[in-house]
Parts: C-alpha cells; structure tokens; sequence
C-alpha cells in the first residue's frame, strides 16, 4: 500500500507585526565608553541610534508582543496557529525553547513550536521552512518570530561592536494561497569562515568566576571581523540575492522593495549597487534609527516601512539575510495586504 501524502497549496504572508523597546539609546550614549564619536559611527554604519530593551523585557515578551500584533492584523486567533518558528540567538536557556513558553502564553500550548539558531539569516530560513510547512500542507497557519535581546551579548566597551547591536522583535503570520506569494529560498554557508561572528554566552563569564576577581570577569558579548564580514556581505550576498530573484522568474526590474538584513547601511547601499537594483526600488534603511537587531531585522524594518509607506503593501519585495555561521538565505515575497 503506496503512503498517503498531504497536500498543501502555496503560501503567503498575510500580515506583519513588530515590538521595539521604548528606551531609544544615540549614539552620544556610547561614544564615550568606546572612545568614538557620533560622526566616525554614521560613516561606518549609518546608524544614529538603536534601542535597547529594559530588565523587564525578555525575548519572550517581545516575541509575545509583536506576535499579537501581527495576528491581529490577520484577523488570525492564537488557536488558528498550528505551527510557531522562532528566530533567535539570545534566548538565554538553551531547553525548552522560546517557541514553547510563547505559546503556552498566548493560549495555544498544543501547537508545533520550536526555535531556530542561524542568526540574522534566521528570519528568512523560517520564513522558507513556513512556506514548505503550508505547501506540502503540513501546516496551515504558521507564526514566524525574529526576535533579539542583543544587548544582554553586548560589551558596552567594546569598539567594534558596542555601537552596531540592539533588541526588538518582528512578526509575520504566514498562510495558504491560490497564488504564489513567496519565492524559492536560496541558501546557503561559508562554514570555513563561521569564526569571523562570534558570541560568548554568559556562562563563559559565569565559569571562569572561579579563577578571576569579580571584577575581571570577562562580559558576555557578540565579536566579529567588521571588514571580512563586509566583503562577504557585499560580493557573496549580492549574488545569492540575484539568484533568488532569478529562482522566483524575475528581474531586477520586478523588485518594488528590497529589505536586507540591517547590518550596516554601507553594506545595504552597496548590494543595492552590485545588484544594478532600479533607482525606483524602495530600500528599507531601519539600521539608522534601530541598530542590528539580527534575525528581528527584516520584519522589523518590513513593519515599519509598510507603515510609513502604506502603497507598498502588496508589492514584490526582496528578503535576504546573512550572518554568523557564516550562513545566508533569501526569497522574494509579495508583502502582506494593508490591514
């Protein structure tokens, strides 16, 4: 007896949602800590400020946060979510996962939850599992979470990275379609290179306690080689970038929006430049008021461009994040409705 496969459809995403910490740090905030200045950080960067979460704000509120608004714009209830795929690489337990506590608190204990650790690329590879999910009807409606608390990973003295990271979280509800609504991934990794973005965790601080003062203990922190990571943002991901708009059967002229991972606003110019993207394309640009916030990045200035420029719901937009492993992944998506 041949087994019984399901069938699914194609999926899209229906709505969008986000939660940004209230306490907007500027740059004037750092600067002195890492002996810099508000000029030398927008000339790197392009960032002016970012905001950092308080000790009330876990990633699970977050999460919770931007989750309900996303499916309040889809007119979605928690119950009608049989799938949550969280992106994140701050969740501070390493079991159980972040997915789990934020269904149990927002009313669906039963549904499939689980996490996913491919930092800033992290959003678009669970957009992709989603679509997947939804197309070969495994799932019906599925919740994806970016979510980052960078700032508990951040050595405030640290030159390199302490004015770079920052924490919020982005939402999309993503669900069936009678027409494609989301892309081809292409993915992938340049694991030779995966110790050019590290992160210390906490209990590294934590065990060599015994051995050092209190105060020599060394913070927890995110670290990384700025220029080979610009160079593989810019060359090797300007690629991958064009292979999934060649993957969905489209041209550099079809693209409305491009949204990359916010990591650097010269790297984000400069792929716009290999690509050879339109001069009509819309590039969000939310690094400069909100910092790196890794996989919460792309829904986060997704959101927040659809609210500034509400024509651009239902556009053609390009997705694609990159980061620590080093890893990537893309797709091109048709933005969700207006609410």
């Amino acid at each position: 007896m041949a087994i019984k496969a399901k069938t699914g459809s194609h999926s899209r995403i229906l709505s969008v949602g986000s939660y940004r910490p209230k306490r907007l740090v500027m740059n004037s905030e750092i600067v002195d800590r890492i002996e810099s200045n508000d000029e030398w950080i927008q000339q790197r960067t392009g960032i002016q400020s970012r905001r950092f979460a308080d000790e009330s704000e876990s990633v699970v509120d977050m999460a919770c946060w931007a989750a309900e608004s996303a499916l309040k714009r889809a007119g979605v209830s928690i119950a009608e979510i049989d799938t949550v795929i969280v992106a994140t690489i701050t969740f501070p337990h390493q079991a159980p996962s972040a997915a789990t506590a934020i269904i149990a608190r927002l009313g669906n204990p039963a549904a499939a939850a689980f996490d996913i650790g491919a930092a800033c690329a992290g959003f678009s590879y669970a957009v992709s599992m989603a679509h997947d999910f939804v197309f070969a009807g495994t799932s019906k409606k599925v919740l994806v979470i970016g979510v980052e608390k960078i700032s508990d990973f951040t050595n405030p003295d640290d030159r390199a990275t302490a004015f770079i990271f920052a924490d919020g979280a982005g939402a999309v509800v993503i669900g069936a379609s009678d027409t494609p609504g989301i892309g081809p991934v292409v993915w992938g990794s340049d694991a030779d290179n995966r110790d050019a973005i590290t992160m210390n965790p906490p209990w590294t601080a934590m065990r060599s306690a015994t051995q050092k003062s209190v105060g020599d203990i060394d913070w927890p922190n995110i670290a990384q080689e700025g220029q080979k990571v610009f160079r593989w943002a810019v060359y090797a991901i300007s690629k991958a970038a064009l292979a999934a708009i060649e993957q969905a059967g489209l041209t550099v002229d079809d693209i409305d929006v491009f949204i990359p991972h916010q990591a650097n606003m010269r790297i984000i110019e400069t792929m716009a430049k290999e690509m050879k993207l339109p001069a009509t394309t819309v590039i969000a640009d939310d690094i400069r008021i909100n910092g790196n916030t890794s996989a919460a990045s792309i829904p986060l200035a997704m959101d927040i461009l659809l609210n500034d420029h509400p024509e651009l719901h239902g556009k053609t937009a390009l997705i694609i994040g990159y980061g620590a492993g080093l890893v990537y992944a893309g797709q091109v998506v048709e933005l969700p409705p207006k609410p």
